[in-house]
């Protein structure tokens, strides 16, 4: 199942933070492009995320313009191809929006980077944190986000393209099953791949998938606003969303 859309009924504020960690990631991406292998490989290295020298607390390069811990920001908005900076922007543009709209703007910004950030520690910590290769990608504090939509809106309906052999077809299926397909789906291969060094051009860190996911299961509560989060339920319960109780 590939998503490729959601029910956005009941959504009323603009995803400007949405929007604009997405051009961000976008504008990072096409700089990227434009660099020869070398230099990519050095800004990879110089801004990934590198688990020894966030285990050690030291840069991994003798001339890192930043501290190890200040990777962890930068990291997120790095990619390692189309197909990998492609899966992410969709499922932050599909999920991304209601979310902000269920926490506000500024909450939902903090919200992201908080699980960017666990996200790193729970590769660096369980993956390996001897690994010298760097992490890069937003989906670490992209699963955060899936889990904050998980909790706010189980039956949440999405569309997702189904392929059965040569047919494809548009189901609309509740978020509990499309999300916790992919969350299952992570952990299994983050047991399978452990004692295995995830290399930033091919590999996937999928400890920092489920860190991430983990780390906005209980904080989605405190962040959320119960009023907004009603309002998006009703909405898509087929009531009228603004009327008076």
């Amino acid at each position: 199942m590939l998503p490729i859309g959601d029910d956005n009924r009941g959504r009323r504020s603009f995803p400007v933070v949405n929007l604009g960690l997405i051009a961000l990631n976008v504008l990072v991406f096409l700089y990227e492009l434009s660099l020869p292998s070398s230099a990519l490989d050095q800004f990879i290295h110089r801004y990934g995320a590198v688990p020894a020298a966030i285990a050690q607390g030291v840069p991994a390069a003798t001339n890192a313009p930043i501290p190890a811990w200040a990777t962890i920001f930068t990291a997120m908005f790095i990619h390692a191809g189309w197909l990998h900076i492609g899966g992410n922007m969709l499922f932050l543009w599909i999920f991304g929006d209601n979310v902000e709209d269920a926490m506000g703007h500024v909450r939902y910004l903090v919200f992201y980077l908080l699980g960017g950030l666990a996200a790193a520690i729970a590769q660096t910590f369980i993956g390996g944190p001897r690994s010298t290769d760097p992490m890069i990608g937003a989906s670490g504090a992209i699963a955060a986000i899936l889990a904050a939509y998980l909790v706010l809106f189980p039956r949440g309906g999405v569309r997702v393209l189904v392929f059965l052999g040569f047919f494809v077809t548009v189901l609309m299926v509740p978020a509990i099953i499309v999300i916790g397909i992919w969350f299952a789906t992570q952990f299994l291969s983050g047991l399978a791949s452990l004692g295995v060094a995830t290399q930033q051009s091919s590999g996937v860190a999928f400890w920092a998938h489920v860190g991430g996911f983990t780390s906005g299961l209980v904080p989605v509560w405190v962040f959320r606003d119960r009023a907004a989060v009603e309002r998006q339920r009703l909405a898509r319960q087929g009531y009228r969303a603004f009327q008076r109780r």
